[in-house]
């Protein structure tokens, strides 16, 4: 279990290295602020990339997996290892091989998740509203904008699929950066 000198440690290690790096840390923020940017200029392209490079993230985590399975082939549960690879090679074969139609399927899977996240959001919400005194009706708002968000997704099908996944990309990569941006220029103004 950690102690609370060793997270005051962690704690302080950390901020040492964000100071001593405090550009490189300014340089990520950058770019990603510029790709999320980018990906809300153009959705439909962030969209494609972000299919295509899904593709290749299953692709070759598959081939990894059979790479590992193999070596492993007396190991209990090689079966399983097997055809959970074999998935991963496959998936990310249709992803690459027809990246339109993976960009419509994505938009699908997550208006779904959008959808299961929002009414478990505000499952907990209501479950927890007395525990949670003001703070459950920002569950409850999350909850609901999590529903709308998929029912703009799911009912704009096909046409959102050329938007929502590069959309949803953009505003993380941005905030993202932006995040980073500030923990830059906070570590360098207390370099000074």
């Amino acid at each position: 279990m950690t102690s609370p000198e060793d997270f005051s440690r962690l704690q302080a290690a950390m901020s040492q290295t964000v100071r001593a790096h405090w550009k490189a840390f300014l340089f990520e923020g950058i770019l990603l602020a510029t790709l999320g940017i980018a990906a809300l200029i153009v959705p439909p392209l962030a969209s494609l990339a972000t299919a295509i490079f899904l593709g290749w993230v299953l692709l070759i985590s598959g081939i990894g997996g059979l790479i590992v399975t193999y070596w492993a082939r007396t190991s209990p549960g090689f079966w399983w290892s097997l055809i959970s690879a074999a998935l991963a090679v496959l998936a990310g074969m249709l992803l690459l091989a027809r990246p339109m139609q993976a960009v419509l399927t994505l938009t699908i899977v997550l208006g779904a998740y959008f959808l299961a996240e929002g009414v478990a959001t505000i499952m907990y919400a209501l479950e927890h509203r007395r525990e949670l005194n003001g703070r459950w009706s920002w569950l409850l708002i999350s909850g609901l904008v999590d529903i709308a968000i998929s029912f703009m997704v799911i009912t704009g099908l096909p046409s959102s699929a050329e938007w929502a996944i590069g959309v949803l990309v953009g505003i993380n990569l941005l905030f993202g950066g932006a995040i980073l941006i500030g923990m830059a220029l906070a570590a360098r103004n207390s370099n000074t």
